[in-house]
């Protein structure tokens, strides 16, 4: 078993901070998708669309997308349980995994590929279309304030995966300098510094 994956995607340190929340060692293969490693036929082999963190099983079987490797190990190793611990928490948990893909992750990921440059051989870039996710995502953090002004996590008083996507997504930001303000959003802030403590947050 491995799994394939480039450190600085979000979305692989979102599979590494689950593993450690679990215990869980699995082996990583380096893919550098700076140099285009995961646009060749081989890898599209291995997923199809060729993006990276991916699942490889001993069987041959490949496992793309983070939450579905999540799921997959969360079968397998279901203590302590990071999906939820009843209908409404898992149902939650679910809500605000989403959240964090689409009014965060999408509009962090957007500004980033229409703005940076990073992408500008492998598609047609708009950089007014990414200025403007990169305000939607601002605005979203003050929602995520908003909430976590009487939330420890995003559900409640319990850790869970939504927690891994919405801080990988957050911290993705910086690299289109989407940062939370101290004044603006300090329970977001908090939040952060409290995941920080955790040993998964550096995995």
């Amino acid at each position: 078993m491995k799994i394939y994956e480039f450190a600085g995607a979000p979305n692989c340190r979102r599979v590494r901070m689950y593993l450690a929340e679990k215990g869980i060692d699995v082996e990583l293969v380096p893919v550098d998708i700076t140099k285009g490693e995961n646009l060749t036929q081989e890898f599209r082999t291995k997923d199809v669309n060729k993006k990276v963190p991916v699942l490889e099983l001993d069987d041959g079987t490949h496992i793309a997308e983070s939450v579905a490797i999540q799921r997959y190990f969360e079968e397998l190793h279901p203590e302590p349980p990071l999906f939820g611990r009843d209908a409404k928490e898992k149902a939650q948990v679910e809500m605000w995994s989403r959240r964090a893909d689409f009014n965060l992750m999408f509009a962090v990921g957007m500004c980033f590929q229409h703005v940076s440059g990073f992408f500008k051989d492998r598609m047609n870039v708009y950089p007014e279309f990414g200025e403007e996710s990169g305000r939607r995502a601002i605005e979203f953090m003050s929602v995520l304030n908003d909430h976590l002004s009487d939330h420890e996590y995003l559900v409640g008083d319990y850790f869970s995966v939504a927690d891994i996507g919405m801080i990988c997504s957050l911290d993705f930001g910086k690299v289109q300098n989407l940062r939370p303000d101290a004044e603006k959003h300090p329970h977001l802030i908090r939040w952060r510094e409290q995941l920080k403590k955790r040993s998964s947050f550096n995995a």
